[in-house]
Parts: C-alpha cells; sequence; structure tokens
C-alpha cells in the first residue's frame, strides 16, 4: 500500500461557503494508521449562529439539533488530537482545512498539516471521467452512503474511495496520484485558507478586495471557482496580476443562473465601483452619436453631436453610430468622405471657411463647397452614407424577456430588456410585469455590445419570450 501511514479522513458540514464568515455545524474524523481505521469520531457543533434555511435542507441539520451541541471551543482538543502527525484528507480539502484552520485560529492556535484532496487524486487516477464530485465517485463504485451530505456518511465514503484506489494502482503509480493531489494550489498570500475552495463551480461574478471595502477587481465566469483559481496560477500570472495577487485580502462572489446574468451583472457593478484593475466597461460619459441638421450654407457643418450615454433610444431621432469619442467620430467621417465623394469641411473634420475644400482640389470631393452640387444632394447622400452605421435595429417589437436556470443551484433568473437597454432582472417570471411598468430606459454602449454579441447567437434568440403590451 502506498497510501500515507497516518491519515485523519475529514468531512464538515456548515453555515454556508465562506471559511471566514460562516462556521461549523458538524465534524467527523476518520483515524487511519497503517491501512486501518482506529478511531471514528464525530460530533455536531453550535455554530453561534443561524443555519440559513437552504442549507437546513441540504443537510437536514437545524438549528433545534445543535441548539444543545457543544461549540467548537470545547471540541477543538478532541479533533486537534485526531489530526495531529497525519495526512489531513478531504474531498475539495482546501475547503473543509480552511474552515479548521480559521476555528482554530479564532482561539489563537496555529494549525497546519499535509493536505491531500480526494478530488485531485480521483481526477489523477481516473483522468478519463469527468466528474468527480462526491456523487460521481459513489455511482461509479458502487459505494455505500449511510448519510448523504451528513459529516461521517461522507468521510466513510472518501475512505472506501481510498482503499479501493490503492488496492486498485501499483503503488509508483498511486504515489504519483497522491503526490500530484497533495500539491498546494497557487493563491494569493493575504487570502486565508479555504475561500477559494469554497467559491462555487456555477455562474456569477466574482470580486477581489484589498484592506478596504472597495474592489480591486470584478469579474464574471460561467465557472467562478475555477475562474477564480486559474487568477493565480504561477505559469500564467503576468507582473499585472501578480501585483493585485499580492494585494489581496478577500474574495466575494454573487451567484448567477447563467452566463447572461454574470455578464449584466459583471459590466453593471463595474461602472457603479470603478475598480482598480478593470480596464474594461468603466463609465464614459461622453458616448454621442451624430444627427444631420438640414442647412443651406454650403460651408455649414451639418452634423450635430447628440448625447446617447443614459437617454432613452425610444425618443431617438435620425441618429447614427455611437462613439466614444471625436478621433473615433471623426475617422468613420474620413472614411465615408472618401468612399462617397462628401465635403470634409460640411462634415467638420477639415477646418477653413473660403474656397473649394481640399478634397475638392484632389477630385474626392464632388464640389458642394465650389457650388458644383446641391446642399441637398450631398445631404442626401451623407444620410445614405451613415444609414448603415447606426445602432443596429432592435429586433423585436417592443421589449423581451430572457429566462436563465442553472440546474446544479435550482437558481432562476428572468432580464428583462428593450431596445438594447438592460432594464432589470427578476426571481420570478410573475415580477417581470411590475418591473417593466417602472423601468428607466437608460442607454449604455457596453450593454449595447454586450447584448448584440449575446443575440448573434441563434439558440440565445430562440430562448426570447417577447411581451405583450
Amino acid at each position: 500500500m502506498a497510501l500515507p501511514q497516518r491519515l485523519a479522513v475529514v468531512d464538515l458540514e456548515t453555515t454556508g461557503a465562506h471559511p471566514v464568515r460562516d462556521r461549523i455545524t458538524e465534524i467527523a474524523v476518520l483515524r487511519i494508521e497503517d491501512g486501518e481505521v482506529v478511531e471514528r469520531w464525530s460530533s455536531l457543533t453550535n455554530p453561534g449562529v443561524h443555519i440559513p434555511g437552504t442549507i437546513q435542507n441540504f443537510t437536514g441539520i437545524t438549528d433545534a439539533m445543535v441548539a444543545d451541541a457543544p461549540p467548537f471551543e470545547a471540541l477543538a482538543d478532541a479533533v486537534w488530537a485526531l489530526l495531529d502527525d497525519a495526512v489531513f484528507v478531504a474531498h475539495n480539502a482546501r475547503f473543509d482545512y480552511g474552515f479548521l484552520k480559521n476555528a482554530f485560529e479564532r482561539m489563537g492556535r496555529q494549525f497546519d498539516a499535509p493536505v491531500l484532496c480526494t478530488v485531485k487524486l480521483s481526477r489523477a487516477l481516473y483522468p478519463g471521467h469527468h466528474r468527480h464530485g462526491l456523487d460521481a465517485i459513489i455511482e461509479r463504485f458502487g459505494l455505500s452512503c449511510e448519510a448523504r451530505h451528513r459529516a461521517m456518511g461522507d468521510a466513510d465514503v472518501l475512505w472506501q474511495f481510498m482503499a479501493q484506489a490503492a488496492a486498485g494502482f501499483p503503488d509508483d503509480t498511486l504515489e504519483r496520484a497522491i503526490d500530484k493531489a497533495m500539491k498546494r494550489p497557487s493563491r494569493p498570500p493575504g487570502l486565508p485558507e479555504g475561500v477559494l475552495e469554497g467559491m462555487p463551480d456555477s455562474p456569477g461574478v466574482y470580486f477581489f478586495y484589498g484592506e478596504n471595502d472597495l474592489p480591486l477587481y470584478i469579474g464574471k465566469s460561467k465557472r467562478i471557482r475555477a475562474r477564480v483559481m486559474s487568477h493565480f496560477a504561477a505559469d500564467r500570472m503576468n507582473g499585472k496580476e501578480a501585483e493585485m495577487a499580492r494585494q489581496i485580502r478577500r474574495v466575494e462572489w454573487e451567484q448567477t443562473a447563467g452566463e447572461l446574468g454574470a455578464l449584466l451583472l459583471e459590466a453593471c457593478l463595474v461602472k457603479h465601483h470603478k475598480p482598480l484593475h478593470n480596464r474594461m466597461l468603466r463609465k464614459n460619459e461622453d458616448v454621442f452619436g451624430l444627427r444631420v441638421v438640414t442647412s443651406n450654407k454650403r460651408k455649414a457643418n451639418v452634423l450635430e453631436r447628440v448625447p446617447l450615454t443614459d437617454s432613452d433610444p425610444r425618443e431617438w431621432s435620425d441618429v447614427f453610430g455611437a462613439f466614444r469619442t471625436k478621433k473615433e467620430a471623426d475617422n468613420l467621417l474620413r472614411e465615408l468622405a472618401l468612399l462617397y465623394k462628401l465635403c470634409p469641411r460640411r462634415l467638420g473634420i477639415e477646418p477653413g471657411r473660403t474656397g473649394a475644400c481640399m478634397a475638392y482640389q484632389m477630385k474626392r470631393c464632388a464640389g458642394v463647397c465650389a457650388g458644383k452640387e446641391s446642399t441637398e444632394d450631398h445631404d442626401a447622400r451623407l444620410s445614405a452614407a451613415l444609414a448603415g452605421k447606426g445602432i443596429k435595429p432592435w429586433p423585436w417589437d417592443g421589449p423581451i424577456c430572457v429566462p436563465e436556470h442553472d440546474e446544479n443551484t435550482g437558481r432562476s433568473e428572468f432580464h428583462l430588456i428593450d431596445r438594447w437597454c438592460y432594464l432589470a432582472t427578476e426571481r420570478t417570471e410573475a415580477d417581470v410585469a411590475d418591473a417593466l411598468s417602472g423601468a428607466r430606459y437608460a442607454f449604455d454602449i457596453d450593454i449595447y455590445r454586450l447584448l448584440v454579441r449575446w443575440f448573434d447567437a441563434l439558440a440565445h434568440r430562440q430562448n426570447v419570450a417577447p411581451i405583450a403590451l
């Protein structure tokens, strides 16, 4: 057998997923020496806080069950003795290890142990399988579990799995897999143990914090935990990411029901908080469109800027384009002037008010500035050239609802959108109509571009539910 000589197989039940903020409700430890169980120990523990209803339903552990249970401080010596001089074994091990380490630290005791993660061990030994959660392992090996989602029941399953692995592989193969499963993951040096492992592997938004309550960075992902851990992979960190990692002291997250919800939430939160390390999606107050203004003066600038940010698209009339800077608009106008022989002076991109424009002298302008064509003809050609450069037409007759559902968490969300404006997200479909009645239409170019990309996919368009007015 190539297993370490002394193992402590551990499983915890907790009030939530955050090892600093949440608390332990049940502990089970199997002490293994030379491949034999020498002690089985478990206890409920009073967390000193309310157990959320979703957690009570999931584990079956209620507030009433722990009301008379001892606090962790009364169990600490017994737990310490069981873990002493042993390899700490758990499924998603850094999560359980982080909870115990933080519980001991609150007592002023420093707990450290080598850690073996059975999720990583399963991946190393059985790379052909895609699922390595405890339910998948139970199903794969036909293991018995008397009480799933209770500490001793889950600890028993882990030991059954390890015993089967030890019997099924040569010692050298098992040793290599164990070395891989015990490798400490890369993480910011100031981040408490177990925080990353406690994050859900589901859609949502995550927040990196330093010493204060202003986020350093806000990101989104379809799989929060995997994405956050990838930030700190040693082989991927560049100078900027390494600097950010040194500043991180806290990680928080907010789950969504799907990818669109994560995209919309990230865009809104970045604009609100303006994190130091976010370069994209920051609010820009100067986004504008262009409108052709009727003028019979041959050398007049016939384009006026129309502010778009936070305006209501339903009130726009003959507005073309959406630009963040004057340079961006001028570049487009120069391109159109060249293609359609438009007058740069009349477009406001060439100074001067006397004589023909330079483009006319180079035969690149049809000559409105020199009296060679009418202002009506020039401006009609300008409007036609700009027509394809505006905000895309809204594909539906009115507002739409985009539903999302995460089967793993059971979370549902309904996103209310109209005229490229993100209006609201509701948890039930019944609330969408009420949200529409008080919705504020405010155009945002980043939301617009996000939605254009999203609805480019046929599957996403087919998921839309138009709202009858």
